[in-house]
């Protein structure tokens, strides 16, 4: 009996270690050679792994860069830098871009939004929309500030209903852009410090927009017959286009004559306007109902 055990205790090891050695054979055989590069990358990159890239995580990014499936200046985290050291290890140059923040199409604060109810579910954007009677407008900024809590650098706090950016510190990862249920915020070239932007996303006609919202876009075109069309009104709704837009274009005019008071500007303003600006918030607030 316990021959028969010790036979068979011998032949599950010779088994094993047969098994054992032919995969470690397969393993040497079938094994994919993973490009240095990809290593080399991964470590210049931020390990934010936020996912702004457009790919699961920075790991991903490096394997994709590598392979050319994504550009080189491709992580905004890492910004201008980052994308330096990643072509000088691919040996490529860098191509001119901008980087991209987020602004929001929406510019009505909490006492400029109308008919709405007293809303007791959980404080969130995506419940509140799922509800969908907190407000009038359909389309405008619920308030609740999603967006804000998605950002982990700090860069955006709620003011007045919605949310103010803090550019000094955004990244362009859009987590905020993911976290809107309405998608309100999007991410748009700086081209310039001071980028302007159609705040209102109501599809609705002229008549409909006024009666839920005192700064709604009324889709009248004059934006675009005046601008040469930088703006495109399309489905009910002006938008700027950024293709062609520089953000050095005198846009005063624009400005003054729009009926909705909706073009709003986002960054940082020339330093000889900033005072006065800062004036006009001051004044604007202080009459505020």
């Amino acid at each position: 009996m316990f021959t028969a055990l010790l036979l068979a205790g011998g032949v599950m090891l010779l088994i094993a270690a047969l098994f054992a050695g032919l995969l470690g054979i397969a393993k040497e055989k079938l094994r994919v050679e993973e490009d240095p590069r990809i290593g080399r990358i991964q470590e210049i990159l931020p390990a934010a792994n936020c996912g702004g890239c457009g790919f699961a995580g920075c790991a991903d990014f490096a394997k994709a860069v590598v392979e050319e499936r994504a550009p080189v200046n491709g992580c905004p985290v890492g910004g201008a830098m980052v994308a330096e050291a990643v072509a000088a290890a691919l040996g490529v140059e860098v191509v001119r871009t901008f980087p991209y923040r987020p602004v929001i199409h929406c510019g009505a604060k909490a006492y400029q939004k109308m008919g709405r109810v007293p809303y007791e579910g959980v404080k969130s954007c995506v419940e509140a929309n799922v509800v969908g009677v907190t407000q009038a407008c359909t389309y405008g900024c619920l308030g609740y500030g999603d967006c804000a809590l998605a950002c982990n650098y700090g860069a955006l706090h709620m003011v007045d209903g919605l949310p103010e950016f803090d550019y000094d510190k955004c990244t362009g990862c859009g987590a905020c852009v993911k976290a809107c249920p309405r998608g309100l915020i999007e991410q748009i070239p700086f081209k310039r410090d001071r980028m302007l932007v159609v705040a209102c996303a109501n599809r609705e006609k002229g008549k409909s927009v006024k009666e839920v919202c005192t700064v709604g876009c009324v889709a009248c075109s004059l934006c675009q017959r005046l601008s040469n069309d930088l703006f495109k009104v399309s489905d009910n709704i002006a938008r700027v286009d950024y293709d062609i837009y520089t953000g050095d274009e005198d846009m005063s005019n624009v400005l003054d004559k729009c009926p909705a008071g909706v073009l709003v500007y986002f960054g940082k303003p020339k330093p000889e306007y900033a005072k006065e600006l800062a004036e006009e918030e001051k004044a604007t607030a202080a009459y505020a109902p």
